[in-house]
């Protein structure tokens, strides 16, 4: 079984995206799992540590926590899809800024 973690940082001001909403779901729409980013931007408690081979979501809630910064920002959800394979640690961080975003594959 895979783990996973992601964090968020707000690159428009260099510092973790603090409160932000994370939603994980199966490609299917089903929750698996909701959490809102620490004072380091990341999201514990987000999925279980087992998830199973698959293809999921993470939804993250820019458009409200851009509103919570008095931001106007571009894009009011980024959906990241990715495929999970393999019994290893999967990390899907996003760079988040009011008008771009950029996610990876980390470690």
């Amino acid at each position: 079984m895979a783990t996973l973690s992601t964090h968020v940082l707000d690159t428009g001001r260099g510092r973790p995206a603090v409160g932000l909403r994370i939603v994980l779901e199966s490609v299917t729409g089903d929750r698996i799992g909701e959490a809102v980013t620490d004072a380091d931007g990341r999201a514990a408690d987000l999925a279980p540590h087992d998830l199973a081979p698959g293809t999921y979501r993470l939804r993250f809630d820019s458009g409200s926590w851009f509103a919570a910064q008095a931001v106007e920002g571009f894009y009011p959800e980024v959906v990241v899809t990715f495929d999970l394979a393999g019994d290893e640690h999967f990390h899907v961080p996003l760079l988040l800024s009011p008008f771009g975003y950029s996610t990876y594959r980390g470690s």
